[in-house]
């Protein structure tokens, strides 16, 4: 089992009366990639700031690499880079000059500094485009140019913080190609994203805080299966089922729940497995039911996110 490289300990954080974190737990291992999720003022970026030592914790200590992360401890949060949620750019400088501006505050210089420029630079897809002030870079661009500068001085952990916010989908593909190169390369990995999608994609681990408190910190596997349902067939058919036809579907193996629709022609059936559809639509042949169409689906993140916190607005 892989080391244990950030250690989260009982955080707990009160702003006036209200309490934002209360008592979270949780830790990353070496080349693992968290998914850090929860609704809007839930307490996820209070967590990610006191992680990244922006902020103090009431209770509580973070370790990164055996080293207690505080808003003095230089030593640990160099070990550490930050893709914030708002950009953090120079302007009227080219993207090689902000590059040298953040990486001469983690104390580079020299070729040293050139050739990390060089090399992230290539990662986020910027090389052609080093010259060039940052004003007249897309919204994407300027997003690949933040991980860039926060990958300049090779941190053991990466947190990024809704970092495909407003972009297009060729900056996404090409943010996720570069975080994608660095899993490989056994980088590890906090990623926060209110798409679900994208956390799908990249974490082999998912972490979700709701009104301050830790509800889930396991694998994707693990957390799919609190739903009951795994996969889901909607079927659309010629005909209604008689009250017989249905009770007999429910008895079916896989079968968890049938609904209908539409004077009985359509169908929703959640299955606890994906591969029981097959035995269900052979079943509907035998009985002479004509199928007009026909759609799978399986449990999502996100169906998995709503049930644990809820489909009301978080505004």
């Amino acid at each position: 089992m892989a080391d244990i490289l950030l250690e989260v300990q009982q955080l707990t954080k009160s702003f006036g009366a209200r309490k934002v974190v209360d008592e979270v737990s949780f830790s990353v291992r070496q080349g693992q990639t968290i998914g850090l999720l929860g609704p809007n003022g839930a307490g996820k970026s209070t967590t990610v700031n006191i992680i990244c030592g922006l902020l103090q914790a009431d209770r509580g200590c973070v370790k990164l690499s055996g080293q207690e992360m505080s808003a003095g401890n230089n030593q640990a949060k160099q070990k550490l880079g930050l893709v914030p949620q708002d950009l953090a750019l120079f302007e009227d400088l080219s993207a090689r000059e902000n590059l040298k501006i953040f990486g001469a505050l983690y104390g580079l210089s020299g070729n040293r500094l050139q050739t990390r420029c060089d090399a992230v630079l290539e990662l986020v897809s910027l090389s052609d485009r080093a010259k060039d002030k940052a004003a007249t870079f897309s919204g994407g661009m300027k997003r690949r140019l933040n991980i860039a500068a926060a990958l300049l001085h090779e941190p053991e952990l990466l947190i990024l913080d809704e970092p495909t916010v407003g972009v297009d989908p060729q900056s996404r593909n090409a943010i996720f190609d570069a975080l994608e190169l660095l899993k490989s390369q056994g980088r590890s990995l906090i990623y926060t994203s209110h798409y679900m999608e994208e956390v799908e994609r990249l974490a082999d681990h998912i972490v979700i805080i709701d009104h301050g408190k830790l509800i889930a910190n396991e694998s994707p596997v693990d957390l799919f299966k609190r739903l009951p349902a795994q996969a889901a067939l909607e079927l659309q058919l010629a005909q209604a089922l008689t009250a017989q036809q249905l009770q007999k579907m429910q008895q079916q193996a896989g079968v968890i729940k049938v609904e209908s629709k539409d004077q009985d022609l359509q169908l929703a059936i959640s299955l606890n497995d994906g591969g029981h559809a097959l035995g269900l639509l052979n079943y509907l042949q035998s009985e002479g039911i004509q199928i007009l169409h026909f759609a799978t689906a399986k449990t999502n993140l996100e169906d998995v996110f709503l049930t644990l916190t809820g489909r009301s607005l978080r505004d």
